[in-house]
């Protein structure tokens, strides 16, 4: 099997593999990021307790997406009172993905305490704090704006997830996620997996014949298998991710889908810069200068810096000049 930088066979990196268990009457995805993590993280220089969060946003972004059918941006979103305060990660429908953090240091050095780096588990209530994670779904200016918002209930990001599909989707649903940091000959790497099940409507399954009580117990029976994978086994370098389903689900006979790839790209143009600052007054731009005297706008997303002196302001706000 062909391998990439960072260990992870070929076919598992930045992919999505979906599933389904029909005896079950459940369907599912496996998701593991590597080279697309490495690229927006490292880009930034976040640090680690920072990083992981934004890490693991990013794989459940591209579960919940994936999950879904629409032609445009899907985004996830946390923002709080705590030391990070606003976490964005989007995804489209051909698979760019992108995300960034905005933190405070001060605040975050307290909330580790002397000698932490890490997030610490369940890091959800004492970095974020009190808070809300957003979806949102947008498909041009033509269509309606899918948005779901939920408060931040939970220890983890899995555990917010599942509020939301509680009070939004209905559908009993279980999430797993990991991540992890290692550093090797070839620099640092970041690896993320998430795992979820999902409880198929009855028509759709094919089982109108199975009675509520069966359908309670295969359920159970879907999430006891899907925790029991181990943070290993969702980051090992070695274990190709249909081996790992058929590890879990072995006896249900996962049949498994056609992946689909992701890139770390993001959508930041001078073009689309160009539309933004028409949006604003002119005037207005002078608090953006710089000392040279253009003003200077950074992606927040991918570090790009645009620059305008006044002669390209002129061609900005008269495209005529």
């Amino acid at each position: 099997m062909s391998s990439t930088s960072g260990g992870l066979p070929s076919d598992d990196w930045d992919r999505v593999l979906p599933f389904q268990l029909d005896a079950l009457g459940v369907r599912g995805r496996l998701v593991r990021l590597g080279p697309a993590l490495d690229e927006v993280i490292e880009r930034h220089g976040y640090p680690l307790a920072v990083a992981r969060p934004l890490a693991e946003s990013m794989v459940l972004c591209a579960m919940l997406a994936t999950s879904l059918k629409y032609d445009g941006i899907f985004t996830l979103q946390i923002s709080g009172d705590g030391p990070i305060k606003l976490l964005v990660t989007d995804l489209t429908s051909d698979g760019a993905l992108r995300g960034y953090a905005q933190f405070d240091s001060w605040k975050l050095a307290i909330a580790l305490g002397s000698g932490n780096e890490d997030a610490p588990d369940g890091y959800v209530p004492k970095l974020f704090g009190q808070g809300r994670l957003t979806f949102t779904v947008d498909q041009g200016q033509y269509t309606e704006r899918y948005q779901g918002v939920v408060p931040l209930e939970g220890a983890t990001l899995a555990d917010c997830a599942h509020t939301y599909f509680r009070q939004s989707e209905q559908l009993p649903t279980g999430i797993k996620i990991t991540s992890r940091r290692s550093d090797g000959a070839d620099g640092r790497h970041w690896h993320a997996s998430a795992l979820m099940v999902q409880q198929m409507p009855e028509f759709d399954a094919g089982r109108l014949d199975v009675d509520a009580e069966q359908r309670e117990d295969d359920w159970r029976k879907a999430v006891i298998l899907m925790a029991s994978a181990t943070e290993k086994e969702m980051l090992d370098p070695a274990l190709p991710g249909t081996t790992l389903l058929h590890r879990l689900f072995h006896q249900e006979q996962p049949r498994v889908f056609e992946r689909r790839s992701f890139a770390a790209r993001c959508r930041c143009s001078r073009e689309r810069i160009d539309r933004v600052l028409r949006s604003i007054r002119r005037e207005e731009l002078d608090d953006l200068r710089d000392k040279t005297g253009r003003v200077a706008v950074k992606c927040e997303f991918c570090s790009t810096e645009y620059a305008y002196d006044d002669a390209d302001l002129d061609k900005v706000y008269d495209p005529a000049t």
